[in-house]
């Protein structure tokens, strides 16, 4: 795994004087090195986001959702993008979305794990129009979020308008 330092190195090589604030912060949470890495790599310099009004929220939420630890880790890993979404306007809507089809707090927070990406889909452009898809195949809202619990990027399908 890489070191600190040769991460700190290559950062400064890319414009960034040290180790974000942010990088640092998950890193004291268990975050490992070779996973911050790839965070980074995917989110590029934008991974600068306030640890006291993006990071700590975030991850809290991710608690109270239920994800252990790695799934916490593994959801920033997957697309450290959520690190600069909005809980009350992007991430809670799509909770009591997921929660009107019928998912319980354990489902939720499994197809969260599982997609975290679905977090930053739009729920009037991408999610819902999805859900009208499959309930026009005749699924009814039990199958549908048994769908999404068993395969979360059900929801992801890109439906084109005819």
């Amino acid at each position: 795994p890489p070191s600190r330092m040769r991460m700190c190195a290559r950062q400064e090589s890319a414009g960034a004087e040290a180790l974000s604030p942010a990088g640092e912060y998950l890193l004291s949470l268990g975050m490992t090195e070779d996973q911050l890495q790839k965070a980074t790599s995917r989110y590029g310099r934008g991974f600068h986001q306030d640890v006291d009004e993006s990071v700590k929220p975030l991850l809290q939420w991710f608690v109270e959702l239920g994800l252990t630890e790695e799934q916490r880790m593994n959801a920033i890993v997957k697309y450290p993008v959520l690190l600069r979404g909005s809980l009350e306007a992007k991430f809670k809507p799509h909770l009591r979305w997921m929660a009107g089809l019928g998912m319980d707090a354990s489902q939720i927070a499994k197809a969260i794990a599982s997609f975290p990406d679905m977090l930053t889909f739009s729920l009037e452009a991408n999610l819902k129009p999805s859900v009208q898809w499959m309930s026009g195949l005749g699924l009814d809202d039990s199958q549908i979020a048994k769908a999404i619990r068993v395969f979360p990027k059900c929801v992801a399908v890109a439906l084109r308008r005819t």
